[in-house]
């Protein structure tokens, strides 16, 4: 494979320098008994229109295209309260940029064809119009205004929350390549930690002369009740870490040195988006895609694949953070609230993980 791609990139090489050698032979005058002479005539011109306008049905066949085939990737509906806002505002400013990419292709390919160079035509031209150049720039200054306004109103909704009386207070803690998450106790107060106290089993440094702390429960898995307020509290252990829960449309930096929060509330269970058609469709199709590698790993004297059953909401990490970046991931599960007590009163406390030390 990599001598395939580096032969690839010697033929682009020479491609590429085979081209700069005919602009440069382009960009030189044509002379024919002592005159300059048109470089391209009105054959070449008339083709090269032609061909703008083959282009333009091509980009938008290709973006049609990619539109209908690739849309089984989109993401679901939000997951969280919040993330209808955020999808909106995506959707307005795509449904913007697609409006202005419509207008401004066909104008450019069409006049490229419509005024194409021709024998004893001469170009009309500005040299200057206050008018024109007010309308081009007023105009997109009017949308891109509107857009960030309008952007900067769900930002303050969505990050400029209230804490509700029953909510959920969760740590996240990053270190390479890994995610803990810290649960406040029966106090719901999560105690001092700093990075310092990592040792042994307090994996996340939580300040054990700290009584707050000692009933903190520690996970390698993340629980949330839905319909109830989660508060986020992340820090990373190392590096620069990202927590990113696309399901949820939520995403925070993990700066070392400082507390970074965020907060949502999950709506859908993971047991009722495991039962919508889009998650359904999707795992057949990742069951098909291992089914197949399992076997070409077989056939390979490899084990095969895992089975993978059941789609399941993940935190991932969105910074490169070094080798293993791609594998840092933690399991996110979101129950009732009935299920949720029953998972944490079975978690050990701090308290007891030092105990049976």
């Amino acid at each position: 494979m990599t001598v395939f791609l580096v032969l690839i990139v010697i033929i682009l090489f020479v491609i590429a320098i085979w081209q700069m050698t005919k602009i440069y032979k382009l960009s030189k005058p044509v002379k024919k008994d002592g005159e300059i002479q048109d470089v391209a005539n009105n054959k070449d011109n008339r083709i090269n229109a032609k061909l703008m306008l083959m282009f333009l049905v091509f980009l938008y066949f290709l973006m049609a295209y990619c539109f209908w085939n690739y849309s089984k990737f989109y993401p679901p509906e939000a997951s969280s309260a919040h993330g209808g806002l955020y999808d909106n505002l995506m959707f307005i400013t795509l449904a913007v940029i697609m409006f202005v990419q419509l207008i401004t292709q066909v104008l450019i390919h069409w006049f490229s064809y419509k005024y194409h160079g021709k024998k004893g035509r001469k170009a009309l031209f500005y040299a200057d119009n206050d008018k024109l150049e007010f309308v081009w720039t007023i105009i997109p200054v009017i949308v891109l205004s509107g857009l960030i306004i309008y952007g900067l109103f769900t930002w303050s909704d969505i990050m400029n929350f209230e804490k509700s009386d029953d909510a959920l207070v969760v740590e996240l803690y990053a270190q390479r390549f890994n995610w803990k998450a810290r649960y406040s106790g029966e106090d719901r107060i999560l105690g001092n930690a700093n990075v310092r106290f990592v040792e042994g089993v307090n994996t996340v440094g939580i300040d054990a002369s700290d009584d707050d702390g000692m009933d903190d429960v520690i996970t390698q898995e993340l629980h949330l009740p839905v319909g109830r307020q989660v508060i986020f509290k992340l820090r990373s252990q190392d590096v620069l870490h990202s927590a990113y829960m696309p399901h949820f449309r939520a995403q925070m930096n993990v700066v070392p040195g400082m507390i970074t929060q965020f907060s949502f509330t999950p709506t859908v269970t993971t047991e009722e988006i495991r039962e919508t058609d889009y998650i359904q469709e999707k795992m057949r199709r990742i069951k098909k895609i291992r089914t197949e590698k399992s076997k070409e790993l077989v056939a390979s004297g490899q084990a095969q694949l895992d089975d993978y059953e059941n789609f399941d909401y993940y935190l991932l990490c969105n910074k490169i953070c070094g080798q293993s970046h791609y594998n840092m991931q933690m399991k996110i599960i979101v129950e009732t609230e009935e299920e949720y007590q029953e998972w944490i009163k079975g978690q050990k406390t701090f308290r007891q993980t030092i105990a049976q030390q």
